[in-house]
């Protein structure tokens, strides 16, 4: 069990290494696998997904020719289980593109690592129910997460998007973020957690947080919901790949922005490429609604984000918004 209230710094040594290890193996290859093609003139690209969920996107671009009919070759790969760390694949050539959430990439900005969004493949919305979100036990006397200060609440990881969403949504009920004290443990331990008492509250997600209702736990608002826009997970790809391969990425993007419309309206489809690429039980993928899919980045939200980090101490620095974004991104500052 880890306990922290200001985990960064392990974290941004870790990505310090990396970067510096990802620049080096980048000087000794020359350069990203630009150009790769098949023998039939496709180009090659390769892909890190998460290991959890919102790829469902990409088998189906895949599944539906989408990136065939682009003049793709695309090859889509289990990234790392931290998907912060996919930066120096993509970075020393390993792959083109890469899955993370809003903090995972905004701890490689902040660290000058030369990556940008390309789109984005999911954000919080008001469209749907929650499928995350604080759980207490029944007869807790938290009812806000203002009644958060001074407790303990278990997360999956320290210093990361659910991390910032509790602080966040705790300074906004009025109460103190820094009086939280977060507490690292398995995911399929959260629930066991909150009902023997180990933590006051969880904070717990996808099947787990389906799980812990079931078991009884009551649940407060509306989770990463409660930040419509808030990106939760988004692909990128290098300064210098984009800058060589412009015309691939938008091929890319497209074929992805294609591939969301059609997840949005066939949901039989994403439960199918759940049940095939997930550990998550069949009957609870057929019992449950699929996500909503959204390749739209709001730059609105994005920099309150990135502000919020930053005044939370997740952040070392605030990155400039020229720092973030690919110049061919679907950006939007919302409403």
């Amino acid at each position: 069990m880890e306990t922290s209230r200001t985990p960064r710094r392990r974290g941004l040594i870790v990505l310090s290494a990396l970067a510096v290890t990802a620049s080096l193996t980048l000087t000794a290859c020359g350069g990203d696998s630009a150009g790769d093609t098949t023998a039939d003139g496709k180009a090659k690209v390769t892909v890190l997904r998460s290991n959890g969920a919102i790829f469902e996107p990409l088998y189906i671009a895949q599944q539906q020719g989408y990136f065939t009919s682009a003049g793709l070759d695309v090859t889509i790969k289990a990234g790392a289980q931290d998907t912060s760390q996919n930066a120096p694949s993509v970075l020393n050539g390993e792959a083109q593109f890469a899955m993370t959430d809003s903090s995972g990439f905004l701890k490689g900005a902040a660290q000058d690592m030369p990556i940008r969004i390309v789109t984005g493949l999911q954000s919080a919305t008001t469209k749907t129910d929650p499928t995350d979100g604080l759980l207490v036990k029944k007869d807790s006397k938290i009812e806000s997460f203002a009644d958060l200060e001074g407790r303990t609440v278990g997360i999956s990881a320290l210093g990361g998007t659910i991390q910032f969403i509790c602080e966040y949504l705790v300074q906004k009920a009025g109460a103190d973020p820094s009086k939280v004290k977060f507490v690292a443990l398995p995911t399929t331990s959260l629930t066991d957690a909150a009902t023997s008492g180990k933590t006051d509250a969880i904070f717990s997600f996808g099947p787990f947080y389906f799980a812990g209702k079931d078991s009884g736990l009551r649940s407060i608002g509306n989770g990463m919901n409660d930040v419509p826009g808030m990106v939760q997970g988004l692909l990128f790809s290098s300064q210098e790949y984009l800058a060589k391969n412009a015309g691939t990425a938008k091929k890319f993007i497209d074929a992805v922005a294609k591939a969301i419309d059609y997840a949005n309206a066939h949901p039989e489809a994403v439960k199918a490429i759940d049940k095939k690429y997930t550990q998550v039980p069949a009957d609870f993928i057929d019992k449950h609604d699929t996500n909503h899919y959204d390749k739209n980045l709001n730059t609105t939200v994005m920099r309150t984000v990135i502000t919020k980090m930053h005044e939370f101490d997740l952040l070392d620095k605030e990155p400039k918004d020229d720092a973030l974004y690919w110049d061919q991104a679907p950006t939007s500052a919302g409403e």
